[in-house]
């Protein structure tokens, strides 16, 4: 789990499955990644959300050379950003062979102690 208490939410139900972001209580803004407060109007009133996963592939890559050893074996792996359907966009995981546009639907693996999200093409 991430040391971020901010982040412990987020983890908690990628380990469930569940991928979950932040709403702004005050100006109903979705946003990801974890923050103390709204990026859009700055309120402190935020709720946890879950997420259907479902979304479109903005930007793709792979990654041929890991950051770190604990990568090493995924590779060759993909990142990509997605366009939530809810609002939202965030970088994770994705299945090789996707492409900017392809519809997307997140799935969870295991790495080390965590689950971490991976989006797959929509069957």
């Amino acid at each position: 789990m991430s040391t971020d208490p901010l982040a412990q939410e987020f983890w908690k139900a990628c380990a469930a499955g569940e991928l979950r972001y932040q709403r702004c209580d005050a100006c109903k803004q979705p946003q990801f990644y974890p923050r103390p407060f709204c990026a859009k109007c700055g309120s402190p009133k935020l709720n946890w959300a879950t997420s259907k996963g479902q979304g479109s592939v903005y930007a793709v890559t792979t990654v041929e050379r890991a950051p770190t050893e604990d990568f090493r074996a995924l590779q060759p792996y993909a990142i990509a950003l997605i366009d939530l359907d809810e609002g939202f966009r965030m970088m994770a995981h994705a299945e090789i062979g996707i492409k900017i546009g392809d519809r997307v639907q997140a799935t969870f693996f295991a790495h080390g102690e965590r689950q971490l999200p991976r989006f797959a093409p929509n069957a």
